[in-house]
């Protein structure tokens, strides 16, 4: 199962995320969950980057299947609308019957770095 955690200030505010976990759905290269959880979550770090300016800690190990977001900086409009719309996605393949026992969301509450 993939297991992602959503790190909010105590505003509520997206700080980042961190992932752990293969979904199991199929194997290695034909399992859909993965991959879709993957392209939401690669596809956040990157328009953060390059779209909201956000200067990002991010580390992985794909072996394990890991991959930690955090922003460097305090959150703008741009990048809760990003982190928004990757926690939407999220979300939505963590209630959809076909895929929730493969997906897991927690939310957090953490210090800014």
């Amino acid at each position: 199962m993939i297991h992602v955690t959503i790190c909010q200030n105590k505003k509520g505010e997206y700080l980042g995320f961190d992932a752990k976990g293969h979904a199991g759905y199929a194997e290695a290269g034909d399992d859909i969950v993965c991959a879709a959880a993957s392209i939401l979550m690669i596809n956040t770090a990157n328009a953060l980057e390059l779209y909201a300016d956000a200067g990002l800690v991010v580390s992985g190990n794909e072996d394990e299947g890991q991959l930690r977001v955090i922003l460097e900086s305090e959150p703008t409009k741009e990048t809760e609308l990003l982190f928004k719309t990757m926690v939407l996605g999220l979300t939505q393949m963590e209630d959809d019957e076909n895929y929730a026992g493969y997906i897991d969301l927690t939310f957090e509450e953490v210090q800014q770095p």
